[in-house]
C-alpha cells in the first residue's frame, strides 16, 4: 500500500504549487551557499578568521548528514503541507538569526537550524510531488521543482553575494529572510493539503534499504555528486592552469548553472518515457566531458562546450535519479529519499576532499580526469541495475529487447496450401 494519497489521473497539472516548490528549492540552495561568497565580510563582522567563518557552511552540511534520517522518522506523522510551510518559515528564521547574530556562536546555532530544515525539506519535497501530480507526470513535475536548484546556483548565490558586498552581509541575510516569510505565505495558500492514508506505513530506513534497487541508486547518485563537486570546487585552479583569462572563472560558473537548467528541461521531456536510456547516455556524457577537459587547454571555446555538457548532464542526472529512487523505494519512498539525501551530502563533502587530493597529487589539469573516474563507476552500477534500480521506460522496450519475428502481411492473411 502506498504511503500517500496519489493524485487522480485526471487532475489538472498543478503549475502554481510546483512553482512554489521550485522557489522553495531556490531559497534553500541560496541559503546554503550564501556564506561561501561572503566569508571575508562575515569573518570581519563576527571577529573570527575566514577559515573559522567557513565552518558556517561546513556545519550546515554536517547537520544534514547527522539529523536527516532520525528527524524525518520523528516527524513522519505531521501532514506534509504543515511540514513544508513550517520548514520554509524555519529557513526565514534561520537567516534572520544569522543577520542579527551578535557573535559567531549565535550565527552557528542559526546555521544549524537552517541545516536541519534543509535536510527535512529534501526528504519531504520529492515524495510530496508524487502525491499532487498523476503518475505519468512525475518526471515533468520534478523537472520544474528542481529548476529551483540550478537557479539557486546560477542566480541566487551570485546575486546574494553581490548584494552582501554592496550593502553588507547582514542585509543580504535579512533580505533572504524577508523573502522566506513571503514564500511561507505563498506556500500556506498555494500548496495542496495532502493527508496520509490511515494505514500508511511508517518510514523505515532498514526496510527502504531492503527494497530492490535502492542500494544501487543510493551509491551511484552520490558518486555523480562526488565527481561534480570534486571538479566544481577546484574549477578556478583548473581555469588558471589552462591559461584562460580571469573572467573565465565567473563565466564558467554561469555556464554550468544555465546548462543545468537545459539539462533539467531535457530530463523533464524524457524521464517518464525513456528513463534508462537517458540516464545511461547522460552519465556517459558527463564522464567524457570531464575526461576531455584537459585537452581543451588554450582553447576556451572547446572548454565551454565541454562544461555545457557537464552542467547539463548534472542537471539532468538529478531528475533521473530522483525519479528512480521514488520508484525503487515503493511504499518506503520517503525513507529511501532520506537515505539519498544523506549519501548525497556525504558525496558533496567527500567530493571536495577527493578533488583536493587530486589537485595535490596530479595538479589542476588532472582534477577533471580524477573526477571522471567515479562517474565511470556510477555508469557501471546503472548499467547493471536494469531490473530494479534503473529499469526501462514505456517507450524504450523495443530499443532494449529484441523485436518479435513476425511474418509478412501476405503470410498472415493467406492460409497455407494443403
Amino acid at each position: 500500500m502506498s504511503s500517500a494519497i496519489s493524485a487522480p489521473e485526471n487532475t489538472r497539472f498543478p503549475y502554481a504549487p510546483l512553482l512554489v516548490l521550485a522557489t522553495i528549492a531556490f531559497t534553500a540552495i541560496t541559503t546554503e551557499l550564501l556564506p561561501s561568497g561572503l566569508l571575508p565580510q562575515i569573518s570581519a563582522g563576527l571577529d573570527v578568521s575566514e577559515p573559522v567563518a567557513g565552518y558556517l557552511a561546513a556545519a550546515y552540511a554536517a547537520v544534514i548528514v547527522v539529523t536527516v534520517v532520525p528527524a524525518a522518522r520523528l516527524l513522519a506523522r505531521i501532514p506534509r503541507h504543515t511540514l513544508l510551510v513550517a520548514l520554509v518559515l524555519t529557513f526565514a528564521l534561520s537567516n534572520a538569526m544569522v543577520a542579527l547574530a551578535p557573535d559567531f556562536t549565535a550565527a552557528m546555532v542559526a546555521r544549524l537550524i537552517g541545516g536541519l530544515a534543509h535536510g527535512l525539506l529534501w526528504t519531504t519535497m520529492a515524495p510530496f510531488v508524487t502525491r499532487v501530480v498523476p503518475a505519468d507526470k512525475v518526471g515533468k513535475a520534478l523537472a520544474i521543482v528542481f529548476s529551483g536548484n540550478s537557479l539557486g546556483l546560477a542566480i541566487g548565490a551570485p546575486v546574494g553575494t553581490a548584494l552582501g558586498t554592496l550593502v553588507g552581509w547582514r542585509s543580504a541575510f535579512l533580505v533572504l529572510a524577508g523573502f522566506g516569510l513571503l514564500l511561507t505565505v505563498l506556500a500556506f495558500f498555494l500548496l495542496p493539503r495532502v493527508q496520509r492514508i490511515p494505514d500508511a506505513v511508517r518510514p523505515s530506513l532498514r526496510k527502504a534499504i531492503a527494497q530492490p534497487g535502492v542500494k544501487a541508486i543510493a551509491i551511484a547518485w552520490p558518486l555523480l555528486v562526488l565527481a561534480h563537486f570534486a571538479l566544481f570546487t577546484y574549477i578556478a585552479p583548473f581555469i588558471r592552469a589552462a591559461g584562460f583569462p580571469d573572467y573565465a572563472i565567473s563565466l564558467s560558473l554561469t555556464v554550468l548553472g544555465l546548462a543545468g537548467l537545459l539539462g533539467i528541461w531535457i530530463a523533464g521531456l524524457t524521464v517518464d518515457s525513456r528513463p534508462r536510456r537517458s540516464l545511461l547516455i547522460t552519465t556517459a556524457a558527463i564522464a567524457v566531458s570531464m575526461a576531455f577537459l584537459p585537452l581543451a587547454v588554450g582553447n576556451f571555446v572547446v572548454a565551454l562546450i565541454l562544461m555545457t555538457v557537464w552542467g547539463a548532464g548534472i542537471g539532468a542526472i538529478g531528475i533521473y535519479n530522483q525519479s528512480a529512487i521514488l520508484r525503487a523505494g515503493g511504499e518506503y519512498q520517503e525513507a529511501a529519499n532520506g537515505l539519498t539525501v544523506l549519501t548525497i551530502q556525504l558525496g558533496i563533502t567527500i567530493g571536495a576532499l577527493y578533488g583536493s587530493a587530486a589537485l595535490v597529487a596530479g595538479g589542476p589539469l588532472l582534477v577533471p580526469v580524477a573526477a571522471a573516474l567515479p562517474v565511470v563507476v556510477a555508469l557501471a552500477i546503472a548499467f547493471g541495475g536494469k531490473r530494479y534500480a534503473y529499469p526501462a521506460g514505456p517507450r524504450e522496450r523495443l530499443w532494449l529487447d529484441p523485436r518479435p519475428v513476425q511474418g509478412s502481411a501476405r503470410d498472415q492473411t493467406q492460409a497455407p496450401t494443403p
